[in-house]
C-alpha cells in the first residue's frame, strides 16, 4: 500500500510539473465544466480550473505527500493498522487537490471541510486525551472557517451561479463584495491558524510526525493563504486588508517570541511554520499574492525536511520531545543532522537556499512600500526572531553537551527515511532559484539604500548572536530573576490564546452546567420530580401496609376514636 501511493503521487507530481510547463510557456488556463443538476435559474455545477498556479501548487502537494508517504513506511513500521493510517493521508492530498482545482465555491467548501475532517482524524490518530482534546480544538477552529464558507455558497446563490472567478468583476464596489470578502478572509484567518485562532496549530502536534510534515508544511495551513490568492482581485483596497495586515503582522511577532520558550521538538516547528504562515498572509494582504505563492511553495519544501528530521530525532531519543534531553546529535546521526541544519537555514534565508529567494524579495519589498513604521518593525523583528529560536534549536541539539540524558536508543538511521529527506533535502536547496524563473517572467528591479538593503543582514546577525547567548545559559544565569516572570508567562503561553479560545470559553459553561447539575438536576428536580414522588409514595405505602396487617386492632382503635368524636361534638352542640 505505502510504495503503491508513493509511486502514484510521485508520477502525479512529475505529470503535473510537465503540464505546468507547458501551461506557462503557452499562457493557458483550462476550464472544465459538468453540470449535476439544474433547477429554475440555478444551476449546480462541478468545474475545474487548471491554470499554471492550481498544477504547480498540485506538483509540490503530491510530491511532499508521495515523500510522507514513503517515509511512514518506515516510521509507522511498529503500527498495526498502517493501511488505514495511509489511506487519511491519501483522502487528505485528494481532499487538498480538491480544494486547489476548485473555481467553484461549493466545491471549494467540499475541500475545505474534508480537509477538516480527516485532520480531525489524524489529530485523534494516537488514542489520548491529549489527542482528543487537540483533535477537538483542531475541528472546532476550523468550524468557524467553514460556516464562513458556507455563509458565501449562500450569498452567492444571488448571482445565479457559485463560479466566482466570473463574477470579479462584478462584485467589486458593492455590499456583496464588503461581506463576502470579510467571511473569505475569515475563513482564512481559521484555516491558516492567524491571531486569534491560532492556539489549534501547536495543540495540533499531538499527530503522529508523517501528518505534521504533511499538514503543517503544504496542505491544511496554507489552505486559507491559498484560497486569499485566489480571492485577490476581490479583496483589494477593503478595511479588512488592514486588519489581516495587523493580525498577520503579530502572529509572525508572537510566533517567533513563543518558539524561543518553547522546548518541545515539534511544538517549537510548528511555532515556525505559524510565523511564515504571518509572513504568507501579511504579504498578501499588501497586495502581492504571487510573492506570497512563492514563499508558500519554497516554505513547503524545507518545513516538511525539518519536520522529518524531528521524526528521525524522537524516534532515536525513545520518544522524548524535550529539546532539553538532547545534544550532540551531530555525532550520532550525522545524516539527519545534516538535513536539520540545511533547512534550519533555508528557514532563516541564508542566501542562494530556498527561503532566501521569496523572504529577501518580501523585505525588500516591504522597505519600498508606504506603510508605517510599526509593521516595517514587526516585519524585521519577526526575521531576527526567526534567526533567534533557530539558533537556539541548533545550539540545543547540535552543539551542546549530552544534556539530561546520556544514554541514546542505539538507532540506526533508517535508508528509507533517509532516502525521502533527501530528495526533500534537493528540493530545498534548489527549489528557490527554480521557482524565481519560473513564477516571475521578469526579475523585479529593487532599489534600496545600503543600509536598507543591510537591514536583513543585520537582523538575523543580531538574531544568531542573541540565540547563541540565550543556549549559553546556565542556571545561575541573570536573566532568570523573578521579576520578569510574568512577562515570561505571558509571552511563553502565546499571549493567553489557548486560555481564551479553549478554557476562557468552555472553563464558565462548564462551571455553570455544574452547578445546575449539582443544584437542579440532582437536586430540587430530584426532590420535587421522580425522587421525591418516590419517597412519599414509598411513606405511604409502608403507612397503608402497616394498617392492613394489624386490621383488627385498627379497626377497634378507629371505632372507639369516631364514638368519642362523636360524644365530644354532642357535648359542644349542647
Amino acid at each position: 500500500m505505502c510504495f503503491i501511493s508513493f509511486f502514484f503521487l510521485f508520477f502525479f507530481s512529475l505529470i503535473n510539473f510537465f503540464f505546468m510547463i507547458y501551461f506557462i510557456m503557452n499562457k493557458m488556463v483550462l476550464f472544465m465544466e459538468w453540470e449535476i443538476i439544474s433547477f429554475s435559474s440555478m444551476s449546480l455545477v462541478m468545474s475545474i480550473m487548471l491554470d499554471w498556479m492550481s498544477l504547480l501548487f498540485m506538483m509540490f502537494v503530491s510530491l511532499i505527500s508521495s515523500v510522507v508517504i514513503y517515509y511512514s513506511k518506515s516510521y509507522m513500521s511498529s503500527e498495526l493498522n498502517l493501511n488505514r493510517f495511509i489511506l487519511l493521508v491519501l483522502l487528505f492530498v485528494f481532499s487538498m487537490i480538491l480544494l486547489i482545482i476548485s473555481p467553484n465555491m461549493v466545491s471549494i467548501f467540499l475541500g475545505w471541510d474534508g480537509l477538516g475532517l480527516v485532520s480531525y482524524c489524524l489529530v485523534i490518530y494516537y488514542q489520548n486525551i491529549k489527542s482528543f482534546n487537540a483533535g477537538m480544538l483542531t475541528a472546532l477552529s476550523n468550524r468557524i472557517g467553514d460556516v464562513c464558507i458556507l455563509m458565501v455558497v449562500a450569498w452567492m446563490i444571488n448571482y445565479g451561479s457559485w463560479n466566482f472567478i466570473f463574477y470579479m468583476s462584478f462584485m467589486i464596489n458593492d455590499f456583496e463584495m464588503f461581506l463576502i470578502s470579510m467571511l473569505v478572509i475569515l475563513a482564512s484567518m481559521t484555516k491558516s491558524a492567524q491571531i486569534p485562532f491560532s492556539s489549534w496549530l501547536p495543540a495540533a502536534m499531538a499527530a503522529p510526525t508523517p501528518v505534521s510534515a504533511l499538514v503543517h508544511s503544504s496542505t491544511l495551513v496554507t489552505a486559507g493563504v491559498y484560497l486569499l490568492i485566489r480571492f485577490n482581485f476581490l479583496l483589494l483596497d477593503t478595511i479588512f486588508l488592514k486588519i489581516l495586515l495587523l493580525f498577520s503582522g503579530l502572529t509572525m511577532f508572537m510566533a517567533g517570541i513563543c518558539a524561543n520558550y518553547e522546548f518541545d521538538l515539534k511544538k517549537i516547528i510548528a511555532l515556525s511554520t505559524l510565523s511564515q504562515l504571518g509572513l504568507m498572509m501579511s504579504i498578501l494582504s499588501m497586495g502581492m499574492p504571487d510573492l506570497a505563492f512563492f514563499h508558500l511553495l519554497t516554505h513547503a519544501m524545507f518545513k516538511a525536511l525539518l519536520f522529518m528530521c524531528a521524526g528521525v530525532i524522537i524516534h532515536m531519543m525513545n520518544d522524548i520531545q524535550d529539546i532539553r534531553f538532547m545534544g550532540g546529535l551531530g555525532y550520532n546521526i550525522p545524516m539527519t543532522s545534516l538535513c536539520l541544519n540545511i533547512s534550519n537555514l533555508a528557514l532563516c534565508g541564508i542566501p542562494f537556499l530556498a527561503g532566501f529567494y521569496s523572504k529577501d524579495m518580501i523585505l525588500d519589498l516591504v522597505s519600498l512600500s508606504n506603510l508605517n513604521l510599526f509593521i516595517y518593525l514587526l516585519y524585521y523583528i519577526s526575521t531576527g526572531l526567526t534567526m533567534f529560536y533557530t539558533m537556539r534549536l541548533v545550539m540545543f541539539l547540535m552543539l551542546n553537551d549530552y544534556n539530561l540524558l546520556s544514554i541514546y536508543n542505539l538507532y540506526e538511521e533508517d535508508y528509507i527515511m533517509l532516502k525521502s529527506m533527501f530528495l526533500l533535502l534537493m528540493m530545498s536547496v534548489l527549489s528557490g532559484s527554480m521557482l524565481s524563473w519560473l513564477i516571475f517572467p521578469y526579475p523585479y528591479m529593487i532599489y534600496l539604500s545600503f543600509y536598507m538593503k543591510m537591514m536583513v543582514i543585520i537582523v538575523s546577525l543580531i538574531g544568531l548572536f542573541m540565540g547563541y547567548l540565550i543556549s549559553q545559559m546556565s542556571i545561575y544565569s541573570l536573566n532568570k530573576f523573578l521579576l520578569t516572570y510574568n512577562i515570561s508567562n505571558f509571552l511563553c503561553v502565546m499571549w493567553f490564546l489557548p486560555n481564551l479560545s479553549t478554557y476562557g470559553l468552555s472553563y464558565y459553561f462548564l462551571s455553570f452546567s455544574q452547578k445546575m447539575l449539582k443544584n437542579m438536576d440532582m437536586g430540587w428536580s430530584e426532590y420535587y420530580s421522580g425522587q421525591g414522588i418516590f419517597y412519599v409514595m414509598k411513606n405511604y405505602s409502608i403507612f397503608y401496609y402497616f394498617y392492613q396487617m394489624n386490621n383488627f386492632k385498627i379497626y377497634l382503635f378507629s371505632f372507639i376514636l369516631w364514638l368519642m368524636m362523636l360524644v365530644m361534638m354532642m357535648l359542644m352542640m349542647i
